[in-house]
């Protein structure tokens, strides 16, 4: 099987169907290394990120994914550390 990667194109169309984005927010901008929270999305816009990006990875992410991970770069490196596991396990 392919290996599939999570993108940063892939989160913010993500967070953008699942939340919305906030007018003030660019998510098409250099967001990499902003926080979540500085994006204007709460715990539970998160909570419904993450059961998105589960579904249409088909991965299990750790509950505390996001409080490990409050920027895109590191969510996506730990999405991809995930499915790479999977894959490999």
């Amino acid at each position: 099987m392919a290996e599939q990667a999570f993108t940063l194109e892939d989160l913010t169309r993500i967070l953008r169907e699942g939340a919305g984005a906030d007018d003030a927010v660019a998510l098409d901008g250099d967001i990499i290394d902003t926080d979540f929270e500085s994006l204007g999305y709460d715990s539970l816009a998160l909570l419904e990120t993450g059961g998105r990006i589960e579904r249409e990875f088909g991965v299990t992410l750790d509950d505390d994914v996001f409080t490990d991970n409050r920027t895109p770069r590191s969510l996506v490196a730990a999405v991809n550390d995930t499915l790479t596991a999977a894959v490999g396990g």
